[in-house]
């Protein structure tokens, strides 16, 4: 293991986030607001940063098992001190549920210990969300869009850090690759804002609004969310967003070079979006006596079931006092997440698929040992070894859910709440399937313990687990010996 070398780009990642916390200062001096948390903070992390990159290693090889601890390690570092702000200034007292909220906006989860979000200063409440943003597209995969000469080798940490079963080139050279995810995603961001400000939206809500959205998140600036705005023409925008950054990244990509009709036969894309017309009307359907008319069920029915699949975890209305089956169905949402390539959370809709076909494949063999199954998807063959790597994912995804349920029992809640609870933070979706922690709770009942049980999970669940796992692997703290 490669350490020198990965604590040095960590140094790296830490100065950006330093250079990044200047927006919230200058936030904070607009309003007229204490600034003195946010450059304290910033100071301490391009302090860290300076030091890390003096570290010289002897070997610029980046390897897999380096790329995914440097991932591990760096958003662990980022966290830690992410969390200051909030907890210097007072707005979070506690430390522990500082970090607690710090994950989350950076992990994209939008769970949240504040019961009173409205109380937060003007830089404060822009920090919160703007961790959404930051941690949507990744900050390794920024840094790698930012310096002119990314090493080739940089694709096993953008691998580690990209949502999905598989991370592509989308032209030769990687920190191109990461620059053109990054110019789409502030595109999107900047087209957000615009909209929601014809909304009636001021710009400081609407740009706040679009970093929940554009990364997928849900932290707000009100109490009641996206219900305070009583508007349906913003929550038609905000839904549209939510969908179209729970998409691979990739297909915009096709589509803005003139390969449309690549990007429109995506068989993932088909899928998701017959998935979200089918489910948005069953719950519509299911609603409608409660909301009056099938138009204001659709509605709301289309939000929500945006909010949920793409992992951003928005609400409009409180939907556990929906008809049973449709928590189901959240629950099924909240465990697939949005497309491969996307700011999305969850299992990711293709490796769904891939364990789906897998799944039905090895029956048909059993039924008919002769019969030859391959599996399919995007028109391409999948791999023995891919299909067995989805599997054992899903496994891993399921085991982590029940093992950080099974540790945050000893609050002494009921199972569906510790289920849920573990189920959003590994989604990476924000709101549970109970009132204490539903779309009008938040987890400030939590303990401590529970709280970073909590936001490790979520860690894991954004980094899709083996980044986490070999950061805690004792091999590896243990080969920095030799």
């Amino acid at each position: 293991m490669n350490f020198k070398l990965c604590f040095r780009t960590t140094g790296t990642v830490l100065l950006i986030l330093s250079a990044l916390m200047v927006l919230p200062l200058l936030c904070g001096l607009i309003y007229h607001e204490s600034i003195w948390n946010f450059a304290v903070t910033a100071a301490l992390c391009a302090g860290l940063g300076i030091l890390f990159r003096l570290i010289k290693p002897s070997s610029n090889e980046l390897f897999a098992r380096e790329g995914f601890f440097t991932v591990g390690i760096s958003w662990t570092i980022m966290s830690l001190l992410g969390a200051l702000p909030l907890f210097i200034s007072g707005e979070i007292p506690d430390y522990t549920s500082s970090f607690f909220e710090t994950v989350s906006g950076f992990t994209t989860t939008g769970s949240s210990i504040l019961t009173d979000v409205e109380s937060l200063s003007k830089c404060g409440a822009f920090w919160r969300m703007f961790t959404h943003w930051i941690g949507g597209m990744g900050m390794l995969v920024f840094m790698m869009a930012i310096q002119p000469k990314s090493r080739e080798n940089s694709m096993h940490v953008m691998r580690a850090e990209v949502p999905g079963p598989s991370v592509g080139k989308l032209v030769p050279k990687i920190s191109s690759t990461a620059r053109i995810l990054y110019l789409i995603y502030i595109g999107i961001t900047l087209l957000e804002t615009i909209l929601l400000m014809l909304g009636g939206m001021s710009f400081y809500e609407a740009i706040l609004h679009s970093f929940s959205t554009v990364g997928t998140g849900g932290f707000s600036t009100r109490g009641d969310a996206i219900a305070g705005f009583h508007s349906a023409y913003i929550e038609y925008v905000l839904a549209i967003f939510m969908l179209v950054c729970a998409i691979n990244f990739n297909l915009y990509f096709l589509a803005l070079t003139g390969r449309f009709k690549i990007a429109v036969k995506s068989e993932e894309l088909h899928v998701f979006l017959a998935l979200v017309l089918c489910v948005t009307l069953i719950i519509a359907l299911g609603i409608v006596k409660i909301y009056g008319s099938f138009g204001e069920a659709f509605r709301i029915a289309l939000f929500q079931v945006a909010a949920i699949i793409s992992t951003t975890g928005f609400s409009n209305r409180d939907f556990l006092a929906w008809p049973g089956y449709t928590k189901s169905i959240i629950v099924m949402l909240m465990f697939i997440g949005g497309c491969a390539g996307s700011t999305g959370g969850g299992m990711k809709l293709s490796r769904v698929m891939i364990v789906v076909k897998g799944v039905y494949a090895d029956l048909k063999e059993i039924l008919s040992p002769r019969s030859v199954s391959p599996v399919r998807l995007e028109g391409k063959r999948i791999d023995k070894s891919s299909v067995n790597a989805a599997y054992t994912y899903f496994i891993l995804y399921m085991l982590l859910i029940l093992v950080t349920a099974l540790l945050i029992s000893v609050d002494g809640f009921d199972s569906q709440v510790n289920f849920s609870a573990a189920l959003t933070a590994m989604s990476n979706v924000g709101p549970g399937l109970a009132d204490i922690i539903g779309p009008m709770g938040n987890f400030a009942a939590f303990s401590s313990f529970s709280k970073v049980v909590l936001a490790f999970c979520m860690l894991f669940g954004r980094l899709e687990i083996y980044a986490m796992i070999i950061l805690f692997s004792p091999k590896t703290w243990k080969s920095i010996k030799r």
